[in-house]
């Protein structure tokens, strides 16, 4: 028996562990545009669980943008920034994000992932303090993992537990790690009480916009720009692969931070630079998202019309505004129950367990976009009534 034999096997029972954990996960394959119905398994479905919160994802103008893009400049940048790679259109989005997050200057991550593990990584170090609240994304976690500072958990969005922690808790350098809006419960954090805490305390303050950018803000440029405090948050990042449409991701702040970011950020210092078409699609998206301001106010008429028609039902449903919204079922093998029933009746919502959530608050991740149509919510909620008599959750 070879080497590839024996791994095979060690994996097989791992995959057999998680199985029998039900905690199983699989791949389903759209073959469609992201758009607010899609062809699933050979067949059309409302897609309720995207993260295309403005409908921009198979918008025209992103398409003519990334084939232009391609004509005059390429396929790819196929060098890191530092070597070969940066080209205009990364100078070009890097200017418009800094103007549309109304700061000194912006930086052109990868992706989320990549963003959050180089910003905290590159801030941070073994002297250094960490706040980070209990229910912050992956990425932020494993950012403050790589940083190697004492990682300091509190618990969500209470800020007495965090000022208590910020009195105790002393180092070198210290900083609140965020998101904007918590990607599995949709609710917004506190950022006003969060910014006095660390002015206070002299703590720096990074706020994850992931899900904020495009949604939240009288121009769309998050939470940060929801609660007007764009001079007083000096470190934001955020995506442009959810509302804006497309892949990557940008921090946003000052211009001495992006120099430092350049210098010492390894996952922006060692990779292939994004390629033109996604820096041309972002490009559209931000003049979209400034352009088109009823497209937030359709997704927000969609959200309220969506929970107003769940609670109805009788489902647990929490918002606070955002485009995510989530039913919590509890159970995990309910919750999937619930996602297979709703495929069946032609509305594709993921089920979220465990670890990605704490134990007993299984959900459905609910997502709306603003080019959802009433008959695609309507049509949601017929199969949401069915799904939950047959399973037993209302």
């Amino acid at each position: 028996m070879g080497l590839t034999e024996d791994l095979d096997i060690l994996l097989s029972r791992e995959l057999e562990a998680i199985k029998a954990a039900g905690r199983y996960r699989f791949l389903r394959t759209i073959e469609t545009a992201q758009s607010p119905r899609v062809v699933l398994d050979g067949r059309e479905v409302v897609l309720m669980c995207s993260n295309n919160y403005l409908g921009l994802a198979d918008h025209p103008r992103l398409r003519r943008a990334a084939k232009e893009a391609i004509d005059r400049y390429g396929t790819g940048a196929v060098a890191s920034r530092l070597v070969s790679g940066t080209m205009t259109l990364h100078e070009e989005l890097e200017a418009a994000l800094a103007r549309f997050k109304g700061t000194q200057a912006a930086l052109v991550f990868n992706c989320g992932y990549m963003a959050n593990v180089g910003i905290i990584s590159s801030l941070l170090g073994p002297e250094d303090v960490v706040f980070s609240d209990e229910l912050n994304h992956a990425s932020i976690i494993d950012g403050c993992r790589l940083s190697q500072a004492r990682v300091v958990v509190f618990p969500h969005k209470d800020m007495n537990a965090l000022e208590a922690l910020l009195k105790r808790e002393k180092g070198r350098r210290r900083m609140i790690v965020v998101d904007g809006v918590f990607s599995m419960d949709g609710d917004i954090a506190p950022l006003p009480d969060m910014v006095e805490l660390a002015e206070d305390y002299g703590a720096l303050l990074m706020v994850d916009e992931a899900h904020g950018t495009g949604v939240l803000g009288e121009r769309g440029a998050g939470t940060v720009e929801h609660f007007g405090l764009t001079d007083r948050v000096p470190i934001q990042m955020g995506t442009l692969g959810k509302a804006l449409g497309g892949f990557g991701a940008y921090v946003a702040g000052s211009d001495v931070l992006r120099e430092y970011l350049i210098n010492r950020a390894r996952s922006f210092i060692f990779t292939t630079a994004l390629p033109p078409a996604d820096m041309a699609m972002a490009l559209e998206a931000v003049r979209m998202v400034w352009e088109e301001p009823q497209r937030r106010r359709r997704l927000h008429q969609n959200v309220v019309y969506l929970v107003d028609g769940l609670k109805s039902l009788g489902f647990q449903v929490t918002n606070q505004g955002t485009a995510i919204i989530p039913v919590i079922i509890g159970p995990e093998d309910k919750t999937m129950d619930m996602s297979t029933k709703l495929l069946e009746y032609g509305v594709f919502v993921a089920g979220i367990r465990p670890p990605t959530v704490p134990p007993g608050t299984s959900r459905l991740r609910v997502t709306v976009m603003a080019t959802h149509a009433q008959e695609d919510l309507d049509e949601a909620l017929e199969a949401f009534e069915r799904a939950g008599k047959e399973v037993g959750v209302i």
